[in-house]
């Protein structure tokens, strides 16, 4: 195909992005200076270059503004469960299993696998990070290796396979033109040995920074993962030892059944619609903010007309405070997809879809040999997974395997492989305008430093599983 100059400079900012990270310094200011270049020469307007920037920083917004409103709402609850003094209470039964932080890592992963296995991380995250990881720092667990263990996980190991919710599997074998079942089979086995190899390859990394039980750094970290400031709220009811108490109960019962209810519906009520993503974190959100109100009325009584909304401006400040930076980073890699590049350059018909078009340019230049295959496909993923969706590129790995198959390695295999590329990117662990935002933000920590920590173990994994695709599927 033809590749306009637009394409190339897309190309050339994507690499001076990459290259950008790997130096750790930030990123805002090539994917700004990107976006307006590439519109400029794309619509051959000045105009219309300035025009992109806005609608390309509004785009991004209105895709993760999800992701900031849970956090908020989140956040907001624990501000309030805090003023009661129930935060505390709440985890006490939770620090009895998790003995020390080497178990506390351990326990991270496994319930965050499995709930994000029934209806994906997005759901996940808010109510792993709010009951878990607290316990798990007060442990002794870093709240950065906290986060990276729920990011591999998670948005690694759970959604790379999507075993339950069968999406992925369904777009990359429907592209390949096969069965879905085959790529559901082989992918679930690959995420495993992905995952597996990166949560081990991250616990050596970083066990040495786990602490002891007692260490007072543990306490400073739990500010961090709360973002509490000391509470100023002035409790209105005599009675706040028995509503510290309640709530310490209520809450955790009440997110333990949300997540009931959304694996009874996933399993017995045939609905493939249920409440995975977005619909479960919107499920989540909403019972966040009843408990919300009931905790906040139970404190302040008719002060809670005023606490409630200092709570909620506290968990915006918070949101947008860590996370805005990653809005005009998306903005830039959107502008690379067809599904966003209308709206971001004003187009009426026939949007380009810059990263795509880059990807399909090279596939005539794709080695025939299996293991070469097998990571061209494996590369090609990583690299649609950099507009932050890690699903948006499946149909091009899947088409991309039917056409690499080999004797040696089946379209099945190949497909698995570039799904696993793309959606442990994108889903996300290696990118910071996907999901792992919401990860960063409720455990406090810089989302960029998240990416760098989870590189390696993840990188490992997926070399690793494309290896094992090889030579043992």
């Amino acid at each position: 195909m033809d590749l306009s100059f637009a394409h190339l400079l897309y190309g050339l900012f994507t690499l001076v992005i990459i290259a950008t990270m790997i130096f750790r310094w930030g990123i805002v200011l090539p994917s700004l200076l990107g976006t307006f270049l590439i519109a400029w020469v794309y619509n051959g307007s000045l105009i219309e270059g300035f025009t992109a920037i806005f609608n390309a920083n509004l785009v991004a917004a209105q895709e993760l503004f999800n992701i900031f409103l849970i956090i908020t709402f989140m956040l907001a609850l624990l501000h309030s469960l805090r003023d009661l003094g129930a935060d505390r209470k709440m985890i006490q039964p939770i620090q009895k299993l998790m003995i020390n932080g080497h178990v506390s890592y351990f326990v991270l992963v496994g319930v965050t696998y499995v709930i994000s296995l029934f209806f994906w991380p997005t759901p996940a995250v808010p109510l792993i990070c709010a009951l878990l990881v607290p316990a798990a720092v007060r442990a002794g667990l870093p709240v950065m290796t906290a986060a990276v263990a729920i990011a591999i996980a998670g948005q690694g190991m759970a959604l790379s396979s999507d075993y339950i919710v069968q999406v992925a599997p369904s777009l990359s074998a429907t592209a390949a033109g096969i069965d879905t079942t085959l790529v559901a089979d082989r992918s679930f086995v690959l995420s495993l040995i992905a995952g597996g190899s990166a949560i081990l390859i991250a616990y050596f990394l970083y066990r040495k920074s786990i602490r002891p039980k007692d260490d007072e750094v543990n306490e400073i970290e739990m500010q961090n993962v709360q973002a509490t400031t000391e509470a100023t709220n002035k409790a209105k009811t005599t009675n706040l030892t028995m509503w510290s108490k309640l709530f310490a109960v209520l809450v955790p019962l009440t997110l333990l059944g949300v997540v009931i209810y959304m694996v009874y519906e996933k399993l017995f009520s045939g609905r493939m619609g249920g409440l995975e993503g977005g619909d479960g974190a919107a499920f989540v959100g909403g019972v966040a903010v009843i408990l919300l109100l009931l905790s906040t009325v139970a404190f302040g009584r008719q002060h809670a007309l005023d606490y409630i909304s200092n709570h909620i401006t506290e968990g915006f400040v918070f949101a947008f405070k860590a996370m805005g930076p990653v809005i005009p980073i998306a903005g830039f890699f959107f502008l690379g997809s067809a599904d966003f590049s209308a709206d971001i350059l004003s187009l009426d018909e026939n949007p380009p879809a810059l990263l795509f078009d880059l990807v399909e340019s090279i596939q005539t230049y794709l080695p025939e040999s299996a293991i070469l295959a097998a990571f061209s496909i494996l590369i090609i993923g990583i690299i649609t997974g950099l507009d932050g969706s890690g699903f948006s590129g499946l149909p091009l790995t899947g088409a991309l395997a039917a056409s690499l198959q080999t004797g040696s390695v089946d379209t099945a295999t190949l497909a698995a492989i570039g799904q696993l590329g793309s959606i442990w990117t994108g889903g996300g662990t290696l990118v910071a305008w996907s999901s792992l935002i919401a990860i960063a933000g409720f455990c406090g920590v810089s989302v960029m430093d998240l990416v760098r920590k989870n590189f390696i173990p993840v990188m490992a994994g997926l070399l690793l599983a494309t290896l094992f695709a090889v030579f043992l599927l």
